[in-house]
């Protein structure tokens, strides 16, 4: 893991994060500098998220991954199967 690793929130914290600057840029009480802070931290913070999301993805297709091929399956399907039905 990497020192920026170590220092990006995780997935979690950053959604906080994203809600607060979200309420705090709709309220409407920020100078222009501090909105364009915020903003510019929101956006830092998706592209966390979207790395954190691509990473999970990645993991579950290693995981979903049988005979060396990629096991596609439908979701739909296990619900069911796990339902009973």
């Amino acid at each position: 893991m990497t020192q920026k690793e170590k220092t990006r929130p995780d997935f979690e914290q950053a959604i906080a994060q994203l809600e607060t600057i979200v309420a705090r840029l709709e309220a409407g009480d920020l100078t222009l500098e501090q909105a364009l802070d915020e903003f510019e931290r929101g956006v830092a913070l998706v592209k966390d998220c979207r790395d954190a999301l691509a990473r999970a993805d990645k993991r579950v297709q290693v995981l979903m991954e049988k005979d060396g091929r990629l096991a596609l399956e439908d979701l739909a399907e296990h619900a069911q199967d796990d339902a009973g039905g």
